[in-house]
C-alpha cells in the first residue's frame, strides 16, 4: 500500500509541474491584470509530501 501511495503522489507531483508548466502563458497574462495563480502551492505540497512518503 505504501508503493501505491508514493506512486500516487509522484503522479501527482509531475501533473502538477505539468499544468504549471502549460498555464504558463495564461498566468503571465493574469501577472500584468493583478491576478495570480497558485500553482505553485500545489507544486510545494505535493512535492513535500513526496519526500516525506520517500524517506
Amino acid at each position: 500500500m505504501e508503493r501505491v501511495y508514493r506512486a500516487t503522489l509522484l503522479v501527482l507531483y509531475q501533473l502538477a509541474l505539468l499544468v504549471g508548466i502549460v498555464a504558463m502563458p495564461v498566468a503571465l497574462v493574469a501577472d500584468r491584470f493583478g491576478l495570480g495563480l497558485p500553482v505553485h502551492r500545489a507544486v510545494k505540497r505535493l512535492g513535500e509530501k513526496y519526500d516525506q512518503a520517500a524517506g
